[in-house]
């Protein structure tokens, strides 16, 4: 049978056997008027007084986007900021790129994202996680994680996170308080959220907040410099709006993951020979530090021993001259770098990244089918494919009737065994 892909912008098709099992979510219906909608649930939020009453004239008001790498409906949500919000000033209106540890968000990347009228009408401030002069230091966490977050956006009068929710493979889901920690914070912070005890610590996976060591202290920072308003989105496969949540920053953001996590958990009663995933096509699989992501998601039903294929495009490389290139650079195997981890005394960029791949590589062959050259694909200590049907076929040579399963929404789903 022929199954649709998500891959860059356009997806792709790949022919699996009719045998094999694909797991998508259960998405809901777009919402036909997003900005009304999104009116609405401002003026009627969860939990908290209407957004319209918590501004005053004059306040300085910060809001906090997603980045360059996801595929946020930044413009509904500002555009309805700025009409409930009338007269209110361009210097006044700050949009914060929360890039967390991430490269900036480029010129070309920003005019692409927000439109003409939130441009014309908004100050865009790209977040650094590592310019000292950017940050404000605001002390610890229980757990004695350094808490530096942005500093223009502790100035600000009025703090709004916007983000959406999706599972995600260690926090438990996107949106919330990620749009404070790791997403406004400094590198020191985020390289400590994400340290080799609180990655491999097992609560700490996909549709999983309570008991989550890196969801608890994300929290915790967020407490300290606490958003007045929150809003989280749900989105479908072709990223329209489905589900509108807005409100206190806990409330709102704590109902959005119980729908996504009923829409997106689908169970499976095996473990596969092969598992087909995607990484959610354009802008999740624009690079191979992304794409780790989809990965792990078929990680959760693939046997040990089992093969693991990533069908995602890599526009944007590794990316590369990152601190994930360097680390993936700096051994021969991955297994050698979980050996270096658990020794290691110091914390390093992207650290986590690698920690999962290497982690997913104790199992399982993973393969990737993407722009990316050979050598690229292979110094990632991965193996690149040119035909997804050939490693069927040859699969088929060693194993008769191999399993199979395909996530064509990649990390949109979160697949487990029952």
């Amino acid at each position: 049978m022929k199954i649709k892909m998500d891959y860059g912008k356009e997806g792709m098709e790949i022919t699996v056997p009719d045998s094999s099992d694909v797991l998508i979510p259960n998405h809901k219906n777009e919402i036909l008027e997003p900005n009304s909608s999104i009116t609405k649930s401002l003026l009627n939020p969860i939990n908290s007084d209407s957004l319209l009453s918590l501004y005053k004239e004059g306040m300085t008001v910060g809001i906090s986007v997603c980045d360059h790498t996801r595929a946020q409906p930044r413009n509904e949500i500002i555009t309805s900021i700025l009409n409930l919000f009338e007269g209110i000033k361009k210097e006044n209106f700050l949009i914060f790129i929360a890039t967390g540890s991430h490269r900036p968000t480029s010129q070309k990347e920003i005019n692409e994202m927000f439109n003409d009228f939130v441009i014309s009408n908004t100050t865009i401030i790209n977040h650094n996680s590592e310019d000292p002069s950017n940050l404000k230091y605001m002390g610890k966490t229980s757990e004695k994680i350094p808490i530096e977050l942005n500093k223009e956006w502790t100035k600000c009068d009025l703090k709004i996170t916007t983000g959406f929710v999706e599972p995600h493979f260690f926090a438990g889901f996107s949106g919330g308080p990620k749009m404070v920690a790791p997403g406004l914070a400094g590198l020191e912070t985020i390289m400590n959220l994400h340290d080799y005890d609180k990655i491999n610590n097992k609560n700490s996976t996909w549709g999983l907040i309570e008991d989550n060591p890196i969801h608890k202290q994300i929290s915790e920072i967020s407490l300290l410099n606490k958003p007045d308003f929150s809003i989280d989105l749900t989105l479908n496969r072709e990223n329209k709006i489905t589900g509108i949540y807005s409100g206190e920053l806990f409330s709102e953001h704590g109902i959005a993951c119980k729908d996504v996590k009923k829409d997106s958990m689908q169970k499976t009663t095996k473990l596969y020979d092969l598992v087909i995933t995607s990484n959610s096509g354009y802008p999740l699989d624009q690079n191979l530090y992304q794409t780790i992501k989809g990965v792990s998601a078929a990680a959760q039903i693939t046997k040990p021993g089992g093969i693991i294929i990533s069908v995602s495009e890599c526009s944007d490389g590794i990316p590369f001259k990152s601190n994930y290139e360097k680390l993936l650079e700096s051994v021969n195997t991955p297994a050698e770098y979980l050996l270096k981890l658990k020794d290691q005394t110091y914390l390093e960029p992207d650290q986590w990244q690698v920690q999962v791949q290497a982690q997913i590589q104790e199992s399982n062959n993973v393969m990737l089918y993407s722009k990316l050259n050979e050598k690229d694909v292979s110094k990632s200590h991965l193996i690149k494919i040119k035909s997804i049907e050939e490693i069927i076929e040859e699969l088929k040579t060693r194993i008769k009737n191999p399993s199979i399963c395909v996530l064509p929404e990649g990390p949109q789903t979160i697949p487990y065994k029952v």
